[in-house]
Parts: structure tokens; sequence; C-alpha cells
């Protein structure tokens, strides 16, 4: 909200890995206590070892919580990145910093508050209002852990929480500060625009046949044709398999005779009622009241069995039917409670029955309508159930030929014929493969699956020729293939491309010309005044841009108006060059106390958490802290540029 907090990215970043690794209690690791040094240790916090396996599985647990909370749109690849798998490691670190100081300041939790903590775990309380036990343990025992573990490692987690509460309760926002950062966000400032468009320049730009050749050897990723390959490939799955497999009328006849009632409709029934309700406990007055008043019904009813629906809008108490004349459209057994469906099934069409109570009071029956059960013929469903028999041999097949088609493309890894005239597969070719999936093709196709275009793309792959591993891309989906065709990273010829090159530069020019014109322009504007040629006014405040975009928006609200009117110049990329007129700056008057009050404790809630920051800062040095393995964290920070370097030249 406030322009001090967007620029606090540390402190952000912090925030962030306090909710992505939440405490200890919640996710189950062991007691703080139990840190022992490593041979494999990758950092010490006051002479106690942080472990490889330790932060591989909090690396772990961080991606699951990540994958539960996102679901289907939830991809690895966000997260498992060199600097969040280092924001990980930092956040154990500072976790072991603060349980260091805790031990040091004796801070203790009493059984009563370790207690009250445990039982205010949600699904822990049984339906007696009683605490249970055995669920707790099977919880714990789910996780690897023991009550005496998790109670060991909550009683830290106690303790911690107060460590941090003492710390940030000690941040407050003064009442001036806060207001006066509302003032600033609510500031409003009147600004006329004139844009210098680069366009306007294009005709003073001379291009020489230097500044292009010059563009094109500083730019050759913008020339670059990718890697790309001419590919056979064979699918294993239950699709080809099932187009081997044929199915005899016996076999179809059998599967309809033994899942016949697959194949048929119950009977159903129509029925319209008039309910008047009457509650469980209702007193002998109430249950006499309520079936005086359903027997009056019943009588008007069987006297004009016509007037049913009209009789049931008036006076039925069932408001999902009422209004429909007491119409409940068909229904089957085990739709309606049992005392109403017994009596509707006995019914003939156009019977009214007697009084019917059920738990919902009494009711009055008419049967409307009768669907009776039916049988779809074996002609109608004969090609599904070939398709379900074939399916079901095809998963089954399946299951027995993918160890022969994973060995067979292994153990002759020159050809895909071996295991395309083994299996009874088709080898088929796919042209202008790259490293990664084409957003323009389903990613259901299995040669666009990431898992396979990286065995694709290997070193052996591609410069031996050799058959990939088989890949499983989609359950009992298994993918191989080989290059047929390689051509590696290329660059478009100068001559192909040097009139878009020409376009480019001369673009190029243009803005810088419309920039030098504009710096001019507003050095002139700062020593005299003069609005001419700028638009009309409009007014803009921090949280109301009115057409101008992000980098506008801050250079005009952070221009100094100590004197008016006050210019400021801005870059506007592909656009040109735009002056800004500041002719008049206001201030709102906010009369709403309620976000006076928010917007303050906002403000309390980032310096205290900026005063926990600044205190684990101290902790570690306190604690003394050593990387063990910087070169690992090194590796790990350059790991995307070496996926980069390792593409055949």
């Amino acid at each position: 909200m406030f322009e001090f907090i967007r620029t606090h990215q540390r402190l952000m970043q912090f925030v962030l890995l306090l909710f992505i690794i939440p405490s200890f209690a919640l996710v189950g690791i062991q007691s703080y206590s139990k840190f022992n040094d490593s041979d494999n240790a990758v950092a010490k916090v006051g002479g106690q070892s942080i472990s490889q396996q330790e932060w591989d599985k909090a690396q772990r647990e961080q991606m699951d919580r990540f994958r539960q909370m996102f679901g289907a749109q939830f991809d690895p690849k966000m997260f498992d990145t060199p600097a969040a798998k280092k924001g990980v490691l930092d956040n154990l670190i500072a976790q072991r910093a603060l349980a260091a100081e805790a031990a040091r300041s004796h801070l203790a939790v009493s059984d009563q508050s370790l207690q009250q903590t445990i039982l205010a775990i949600p699904g822990l309380i049984g339906a007696d209002g009683k605490f249970d036990s055995e669920r707790y343990k099977s919880l714990l025992a789910a996780q690897g852990m023991t009550p005496a573990m998790f109670e060991a490692g909550l009683r830290q987690d106690l303790a911690l929480q107060q460590l941090n509460g003492a710390i940030q309760s000690s941040a407050f926002a003064p009442k001036t500060v806060a207001n006066r950062l509302s003032d600033i966000n609510d500031q409003e400032r009147d600004v006329q625009q004139l844009l210098l468009k680069a366009g306007d320049y294009v005709s003073q730009v001379k291009v020489t046949d230097d500044m292009l050749k010059s563009y094109y050897d500083k730019n050759p990723a913008a020339f670059e044709i990718p890697e790309q390959a001419k590919v056979e490939y064979v699918v294993l799955d239950s699709a080809a398999l099932a187009a081997q497999i044929a199915v005899s009328d016996a076999d179809i006849k059998a599967y309809y005779e033994q899942n016949a009632k697959q194949y048929s409709v119950d009977e159903l029934r129509r029925a319209s009622h008039i309910l008047i309700s009457l509650k469980k406990d209702a007193s002998d007055a109430d249950k006499a009241a309520a079936k005086a008043k359903a027997e009056n019904l019943l009588a008007q009813v069987r006297k004009a069995p016509a007037d049913f629906g009209k009789v049931a809008k008036s006076n039925s108490q069932d408001p999902g039917s009422a209004e429909r004349g007491g119409d409940l459209d068909f229904f089957g057994k085990g739709m309606m409670v049992k005392p109403f469906e017994d009596v509707a099934f006995k019914l003939k069409e156009g019977e009214i029955s007697d009084l019917v109570q059920s738990d919902f009071g009494y009711h009055i029956i008419q049967l409307t309508g009768v669907k009776p059960a039916t049988v779809k013929p074996l002609d109608e469903v004969k090609g599904e159930i070939a398709a379900t028999i074939k399916k079901q041999l095809a998963t089954k097949k399946y299951a027995e030929l993918a160890e022969q088609f994973t060995n067979t493309v292994y153990e002759q890894a020159d050809s895909l014929k071996p295991v395309a005239d083994k299996l009874k597969l088709t080898i088929e070719t796919v042209a202008g493969l790259i490293r990664k999936p084409n957003p323009s093709v389903a990613p259901t196709v299995p040669y666009n699956n990431e898992k396979f275009l990286r065995a694709l793309f290997s070193d052996d792959a591609i410069k031996n020729k050799r058959n990939t591993e088989a890949v499983e891309v989609a359950p009992n989906t298994l993918i191989a293939g080989r290059i047929a065709e390689y051509k590696p990273v290329g660059k478009r010829p100068f001559a192909e491309v040097q009139a878009a090159i020409r376009e480019r530069v001369t673009q190029i020019e243009a803005a810088k010309l419309a920039k030098k014109a504009g710096e001019d322009k507003l050095a002139a504007l700062k020593a005299k005044d003069d609005a001419t040629g700028f638009a009309a006014e409009t007014v803009v405040s921090r949280g109301k841009a009115a057409g101008l975009d992000k980098t506008t928006l801050p250079a005009v609200m952070q221009a100094d108006t100590s004197k008016l009117p006050a210019y400021v110049g801005v870059e506007l990329p592909a656009q040109g060059y735009a002056l800004y007129r500041i002719s008049k700056v206001s201030q709102p008057a906010i009369t709403d106390n309620a976000r006076r009050q928010a917007e303050q404790q906002q403000i309390a809630n980032v310096l205290a958490q900026q005063e926990m920051l600044t205190y684990i800062d101290v902790l570690k040095q306190k604690a003394k802290v050593t990387l063990l393995k910087p070169a690992l964290l090194n590796s790990a920070a350059d790991e995307g540029k070496d996926k980069n370097d390792s593409a055949p030249k």
C-alpha cells in the first residue's frame, strides 16, 4: 500500500519465508535440541550442525505445502529454484539462532500451557467432548513421531513464540507517522502531459551500415535459430494395446449378462404431496393439531382429486414443492425417506394415500406417474461393452509388456524397430522439436512432455543417436524416441535480417532524439514556465493513476513540488519522452477513523517484522553462523546458467 513497504524487498522475503516454513510444531520437525554434528553438514549455528538431509527435508516439506495449497495449478519449477533453496537454508539458520537464544534466556513453557495448546488442535476432541488420545497418537505416528517427540518440539516452539512476541511487541507506529504516511498516500496532484513521440523524429535519423552490423553483433540472441530435431518415437499405452485386441461376440454377451444391473434402469415414480410439518420434539397438543389439519386436507383432496395441486400450493408446508402444486418429479428407490417411499411405491397411478408420518411431519401423497424398469438391449450397448473389455485387457497387457518395452529400447538402443516389431507398435515421426514443450501443442501429446524432451536432447541421444530410455509421460503411457536429424543452434544470416535491424535501429535512434529534445525542453521549462502544448489537467494520486503507467506515476508523485508549477520528464519505452507539468498539490481530508487505525496497525506490523529481522541478524552474528559448503550454494546459484551452457553448440 505505501511506497516504503513496496521497497522493503528483504523484509518481504523474510515474511514470505516465515509463511513458507511454518512453525516446527505444525510440520512435525523434531525438537530443536536434537541438533547433531554430521559429516554432510551444510551449516553450523552456535556449534550445532544443519545437515544436508535436514535441508533437503525442509525443501521437500515446502514443496508439499505448496502442492496442497495450489492443487492442479502447482508448478514445482516456480519454487524449485536456487534462490528458494537458499531461502529455506537461511530460514533454518534463523530458527536455530532463535532456538539457541531461547535456551540461553531459559524460556520455559508450563505443562498447563502445553496441554491447552494440544487440546486446541482441531479434530482431537471426540463427540463426547473428551480428548481422543488414540487419534492423537495415530496422527503423530503417521508423521513418524511419538507424543514425547511432538510435545518436546511443541514446547520449544511455544518458547520461541514467547521470544518472538517479546521482540515484535516492542515495535509501534506513532500516530503522527501513520497519519503522515496516509496523507502521502492520498495526496493529489494536478498534472498535464506533453508527449514527444519517437515517431516524430524518424525522419531525422540517419542509419549507417556500421550501425546495423554493430546491432547484429551485439544482439546475437535476437537472431538465434534454436536447435531442433526430427524425431522417431514409439508409444506404449492402453490405446495402442487396445487396438491389437479382438473381442468376440461371446465375450460381449457374457459381460452383458454378468453386468445386467449396469444396463438396466429401475422403476421411477412421480408424485405430488402435501406436507404439514411437525418437529420431532413437538408437544402432544401440537401433534394433535397438525394431524387434525392434515386429516382435513386429506378429506378435501379425496372429495376433489383434481384440486390436489391447488390445495398443495395453498396449504403444503414444504417450501421446495408447494409452489409447484406439491410436484416432486420422478424419483427412484432410496431417494425419499422410507415411510414416504414405502407408500409411494404401493400406490396406483392417480391414487391418493392415507396420512403418512415421517420425521418431517404428515404427508398426503398422490401418485402422478410411473416409469417402469427397463433394460438396454444388447445391440444398443455392444460397442460400449467391447470398448470396456478392450480397455480392461489393455490395462492388464500394459502391465505385462511395460518391462519388455523398457528393456528392449535400452538393450537394442540403435533402433526403435526391434521394440516396434516385438510389441506390434507403430514408429511415428515428428519434426521441429526443441528442448522445451511447445505451448501450441497439447501437453497430453506424449512427445511434448518435458521429461521426454530432456532425455531426447541429452548428449548421448544427440551425439550417438541412441534411443532414449523409456519415459513415463502419463499413467500407463511409456514413450521412447531417437533423433533422426539434428540441427544445432544457428544464427540467421545478416542479409536475411538486415531490413528488420534497420527498422529497430531507426526506432532506437528516434527514441534517443526524442529523449534529447525532451531533456532540453525540460531544462527550458524549469527556467521559464510555459504551458503551451500540454494536454488538459488530470488529477492523480498514488491510489488513482488516471492513466499513468507504473513508471510514470512514481516519478510524478516523487517530483519536488516546493515550487509550482513543477516539471518532471520520463522516458517511455517504445513511445518517446513525456514531460509532466504539476500545477497544484492538494491534500484531501481523511475522516475515516477506522481506516486511519487500520493503516496505523499495518505500519506497526511491518515495523514489528523489521524489528524481528534485525534481531535475527544480531542472533546470527552472536551464534557465529558458518556455511560449511559455500561451493554448494554457489553452484546452486549458477544452476540456471550451467544448464544453458550445456546446450550443444
